[in-house]
């Protein structure tokens, strides 16, 4: 069919891992994971290459567990400056094939070879060894091919057949999705996470092909919306193009945090609040945006009985002043905090518009604040996120001066 997109699901194995061990050849035939802290036994684990998986060791669970299970398990705390140089070199091989490329997570990423696989010889899978094994020979890393007509279904070609296959590859092109994902089980596709599938099997919905069956007028009266999202993924429906500059217009800047531990008191719960909302202004002030929409949302440490809100609230006039955001976003986290411990923690500024255009006010203060914290800006920027701290950051609340040493909330 002419009109048919090809699009791949690029998935970097054991990504972390992957990239130390291709660092550390000495490591080569040993199982290796990468994770908090080796010397302490303690944090989680990041990744894990295949032969520790072979040893029942697992993502996300603690270090100390998976040392149990794999006495000989090689540990390696994370650098994630280094993975994103790796990242960003594996995206330039990717656009050595296609201009079509989309990053959906570090390790993640779609590519539209519609245009451009006929000069690859016309067949996308010999095109995806081929990128495969420039990856695996210029980086160390070995990429899974997830291959179908759109994202959606790339993407669960990708999770659910490409990466339990040798060869990495799979092609869910020509073949029906009633002889393919429609026989999962629900949790195995895109968008449906453990909570969700055990709804949907309350509903007599155990397999992706159950819920592709359910009548949507069924699933919208249920979710709404996003009953019509699921149940669009379920049936192999996805329009939406791969975009380079998918995450480039954003409608909200934002910023969450899980917090060290349960933060039970106001005191300690504004000054998470007030580093979130540098943190975000700052990032507003880096894309020359501001905002009039502030959004603020909790969580409790207990997701079996949910505690927390989501809430937002319209300032009078559009700003990126720390202090500004703050005021509203503290009288909005004080109106609707039930009063329970707080684990996860999270600030948005929404409403964006340009910040060379705004609307001047009667003893406007905001160019001079500007002018203070963009100053402040350069600073962290030559001399690092801890040149400049709140005073409120060095009490035992405050996370800003830990988090500086950190991106994405690992070791750089």
């Amino acid at each position: 069919m002419s009109g048919t997109r090809i699009i791949m699901l690029a998935d970097c194995q054991s990504f972390y891992a992957s990239v130390e061990k291709a660092a550390r050849p000495e490591y080569r035939d040993r199982p290796v994971v990468v994770a908090g802290d080796p010397a302490r036994r303690t944090g989680i684990v990041l990744a894990a290459c295949p032969l520790a998986k072979r040893a029942g060791v697992t993502t996300a669970e603690r270090l100390g567990e998976a040392l149990n299970k794999c006495p000989g398990l090689v540990v390696i705390r994370p650098r994630m400056s280094y993975y994103l140089e790796v990242a960003m070199q594996i995206t330039a091989i990717f656009e050595s094939y296609t201009d079509l490329v989309e990053p959906y997570s570090i390790d993640e990423q779609f590519l539209d070879v519609t245009g451009t696989v006929r000069l690859f010889g016309g067949d996308p899978a010999e095109m995806a060894r081929r990128i495969q094994r420039r990856v695996l020979a210029e980086t160390g890393v070995f990429c899974r091919f997830g291959i179908a007509s759109n994202k959606v279904l790339a993407k669960m070609a990708c999770d659910n057949y490409a990466k339990s296959r040798p060869d990495g590859l799979f092609d869910l092109r020509g073949r029906r999705l009633e002889d393919t994902l429609w026989k999962l089980p629900v949790e195995k596709m895109f968008m449906i996470g453990s909570r969700m599938a055990a709804h949907l099997r309350r509903m007599g919905i155990a397999t992706i092909g159950d819920l592709a069956r359910t009548p949507l007028s069924r699933l919208r009266r249920r979710w709404g919306i996003n009953g019509e999202v699921i149940w669009r993924i379920a049936n192999g429906i996805d329009t939406s193009p791969v975009s380079p500059d998918a995450h480039e217009g954003e409608k909200a800047i934002g910023h969450q945090m899980t917090l060290p531990r349960d933060y039970a008191t106001a005191e300690e719960l504004h000054v998470a609040l007030l580093e979130l909302t540098e943190l975000v202004c700052r990032r507003a002030r880096a894309r020359r945006r501001m905002g009039r929409v502030v959004s603020v949302g909790c969580q409790g440490a207990d997701f079996d009985r949910p505690s927390g809100f989501f809430r937002q609230t319209t300032m009078p006039y559009p700003t990126h002043v720390t202090n500004d955001v703050y005021r509203h976003a503290r009288e909005l986290f004080d109106r609707h905090w039930d009063g329970l411990p707080v684990r996860r923690v999270g600030v948005a500024l929404g409403g964006l518009q340009d910040d060379g255009e705004y609307q001047l006010m009667l003893f406007d203060h905001r160019e001079k604040w500007r002018a203070l914290e963009e100053a402040a800006d350069r600073i962290r920027e030559r001399f690092g996120d801890a040149a400049i701290l709140r005073a409120c950051s060095l009490t035992a609340a405050g996370q800003a001066r830990d988090r500086a040493g950190k991106i994405g909330g690992h070791t750089k």
